[in-house]
């Protein structure tokens, strides 16, 4: 049955979109009748279709090109500061069970004789002692984390607390890289008398360094671990230990070394579509004013 417009009656609803909406009625003539190729049905065809948007975007590279993207990307080490835990005082005796009833994302421990307070930006936990002691953990940065430590006093301060922020140092920094090659694990430790490797207790190898002081855990695969007083401790103990084991380097077979490139390039990628910025810039919240704030 064909359908035709009528061309009297034209009203404007009063549903506030500013459209025109026609009224249809049948007709049983064929002299407006819509064309019938408009209505014909897509031809079904044997060619395969096109499914790009669900596949993965790195089945379209090469094995060569991962191999190449590689080799590129082996100079280059990058440190990642997983966690930098730092410790202040605040010079006065908080009373707990007040801060527990009174402040904001906060756990009372009773157990524990401490108060654990989150932060969301940066993303840390305080420990906070009656004593005021209070320790601070989860920032990614030194920056991070004495800004995130100013706040737990800020916080503490809005409470009625007496508080100055006093004796803030890092105490420990937790950083990890992760080498372009594998390492035989087994002749490291029997050349480094540094080295203890135990495969027993744990998988990898654990060196220690006194200058600069840091204590690495190397894995396998090329993995490594360190923990140390700073950042610049971090990037000074990855530098001391590179050469030592590029020596005992494992070339990696051609199977994963496509891979590793393939979940490089995918990361890459899925950080170009989302690019969140970490850290929140300036807190509105935060009073900068250095009255009773003596470092």
């Amino acid at each position: 049955m064909a359908t035709a417009v009528q061309k009297n009656g034209l009203k404007t609803l009063s549903n506030g979109n500013g459209r025109v909406h026609h009224t249809v009625q049948p007709l049983n003539g064929y002299d407006t009748m819509i064309p019938q190729a408009q209505y014909e049905q897509p031809q079904i065809t044997d060619e395969p279709v096109n499914n790009s948007l669900k596949q993965d975007p790195t089945d379209y590279i090469s094995g060569e090109q991962l191999v190449e993207a590689q080799e590129e990307a082996e100079p280059e080490i990058d440190i990642v500061i997983n966690n930098v835990v730092c410790s202040f005082s605040v010079r006065c005796h908080l009373n707990l069970r007040e801060i527990a009833l009174n402040g904001m994302n906060v756990e009372y421990r009773k157990e524990n004789g401490m108060i654990t307070m989150k932060l969301r930006r940066p993303y840390t936990t305080a420990s906070i002692w009656s004593s005021g002691k209070v320790t601070c953990t989860g920032a990614t940065s030194e920056e991070a984390a004495k800004q995130a430590a100013r706040r737990f006093a800020r916080c503490l301060q809005k409470l009625g607390f007496n508080v100055k922020f006093n004796n803030y140092r890092v105490v420990n920094v937790l950083g990890t890289c992760s080498m372009p090659f594998a390492i035989r694990i087994n002749s490291f430790s029997e050349r480094h008398r540094e080295a203890d490797y135990e495969p027993e207790l744990h998988p990898g190898v654990t060196y220690k360094l006194q200058n600069p002081k840091a204590t690495l855990k190397i894995f396998s695969t090329g993995s490594v671990t360190v923990t140390a007083p700073s950042v610049a401790d971090v990037q000074a103990a990855i530098e001391h230990i590179f050469p030592l084991v590029y020596e005992f380097r494992k070339e990696r077979s051609k199977e994963e070394i496509e891979a590793l490139a393939k979940k490089k390039l995918k990361q890459d990628m899925y950080s170009d579509l989302d690019p969140t910025a970490r850290g929140g810039g300036a807190d509105d919240d935060m009073d900068t004013d250095e009255e009773n704030w003596g470092d």
